[in-house]
Parts: structure tokens; C-alpha cells; sequence
């Protein structure tokens, strides 16, 4: 079925990604936040994560690169308009992420709508154990020129 997104309900992409050390300090850096429980291992082993912790938008920038994909796609299948984020809602961090994390982002489209051109989906990233470490559901948007 033709849509204006180019996009159909089940689309699904993945992005994955291995978190280091350095990407986490790395993180704390470009934003600013260098809480200890991310950036000092001494403090952290004091918590109830006993180690320092990725970041929670550093994780959800893996959600980000699945919705790039997910809008390629939609370029390549001839969509009309720009697709860009909307916005993200039911965001759940559910699982902490570590330094040596494989991480797996899913995102699936659930609901595509032509008036106005946007699609709703899940999102969700897994860990190497298949440990669901976040959830929620994003909105992409067609602008027109």
C-alpha cells in the first residue's frame, strides 16, 4: 500500500552498538553531565549498580540512529517530505547499561497515518543477555516543502 511516509505497519530496522568505557566518558563530556555515578568508578561501586552506568540519553541516542534508518528507508521508497522527530513518549529506562554492553535498537512501525504524514512506533534496546534496558514509542513527521 502506498503511503506519504513510504512506510507501512511492521517496517522494523535495527542499530547496533557495543558501549565502551570511553564512549560513556566520552558522553559526559559532549553533554555536560558528569554525575558520579557515571564518570567515577569509586562512587559507583557504592551504588546499587556497584559500577558506573551509561547514560540515559546516550542510550536513547541508539533509538535515534534506528529512527535515521527507519527514515532512509522512507527516502529510498520515494516518501513525500522531510521525515523528522516529533517526539518521544512512554520513555521507560528499565535496565541499567554498562561499559562492555552490546546493545540492540529495535524500532517498528505501528501506525502510519497520511493526513498529516506521520508514523508512530516502538522502540525498544536489548542488552547482549536480551535484558530489556529501554522502551517507548517515537513519532516521525512529514514536513512539506
Amino acid at each position: 500500500m502506498e503511503t506519504a511516509t513510504g512506510l507501512s505497519v511492521g517496517d522494523t530496522v535495527e542499530f547496533h552498538r557495543a558501549i565502551t568505557g570511553a564512549d560513556i566518558a566520552q558522553f559526559a563530556a559532549l553533554s555536560g553531565d558528569h554525575d558520579p555515578v557515571h564518570v567515577d568508578e569509586e562512587f559507583a561501586r557504592t551504588t546499587a549498580f556497584g559500577r558506573c552506568i551509561a547514560h540515559g540519553a546516550h542510550v536513547m541516542a541508539l533509538v535515534s540512529a534506528a529512527s535515521s534508518l527507519m527514515s532512509r528507508r522512507a527516502v529510498e521508497r520515494g516518501c513525500h517530505g522531510t521525515p523528522v522527530s516529533a517526539g518521544y513518549d512512554r520513555i521507560r529506562f528499565t535496565y541499567p547499561v554498562f561499559a562492555g554492553d552490546s546493545l540492540v535498537a529495535r524500532y517498528s512501525v505501528e501506525e502510519v497515518t497520511d493526513d498529516p504524514a506521520r508514523t508512530r512506533s516502538r522502540f525498544e534496546v536489548v542488552n547482549q543477555d536480551g535484558k530489556l534496558c529501554l522502551t517507548g514509542t517515537h513519532i516521525l513527521r512529514w514536513v512539506q516543502a
